[in-house]
Formats: structure tokens, C-alpha cells, sequence
């Protein structure tokens, strides 16, 4: 959990991927759209990656672990909720106050 939270804390905006996992190409994709530069921790090619895992499902409440979006720090949650919070014009302002964003 530990080094979940120092990674997601790396930068304004932060993506827990799979390689393999269509669905986290769509959440990097919107937020590449959106200008901002987050940054992709793709649990692949990380050497924990099933611990990594077991502490984003445990942060998300739910599987799967993947995509997870961190903004400011703070979990978001996966695909729907970010889906969400895009569809009801909330999340540019959660990644301008986070800083990643500066329309």
C-alpha cells in the first residue's frame, strides 16, 4: 500500500495500468486528450506487481485493480468513474485544481 500511495504521489495525475487491459488504454487515451501528461505506472513491468494489485483493490473497494487514476494525490477510482465525472464536466476541474491542467 505504501508504494502505491509514494507512486501515486509522484505526479498530478497518476494511472495504474496493464499492458493488456483495453480499458486502461482508454482512460490513458482520455486524459492524453484532454492535455494532460499523467503519468502511466504500468504494474506489468513493475517487480510487486501482485502486491500492487492487492493494494488497488483494497483502495478501490472492488476488482479489478486496473485502471486506477489517482488525481492530486487522492484515488479516483477506474474506468466508471472517471467515465463519469468526464460525462458531468467534474474531472477538468479535479485535474485544473490538481494542477495538471491549465485551460
Amino acid at each position: 500500500m505504501e508504494r502505491v500511495m509514494k507512486l501515486a504521489s509522484e505526479r498530478a495525475v497518476v494511472i495504474f495500468t496493464l499492458d493488456s487491459c483495453c480499458m486502461c488504454h482508454t482512460v490513458t487515451r482520455l486524459f492524453r486528450d484532454l492535455g494532460v501528461n499523467a503519468l502511466e505506472h504500468e504494474l506489468d513491468n513493475d517487480p510487486k506487481c501482485k502486491e500492487m494489485e492487492k493494494a488497488l483493490v483494497k483502495l478501490l473497494g472492488r476488482g479489478p485493480p486496473v485502471p486506477a487514476v489517482f488525481i492530486g494525490g487522492k484515488i479516483v477510482g477506474g474506468t466508471n468513474k472517471v467515465m463519469s465525472l468526464h460525462l458531468s464536466g467534474e474531472l477538468v476541474p479535479m485535474i485544473r485544481n490538481a494542477g495538471a491542467l491549465w485551460l
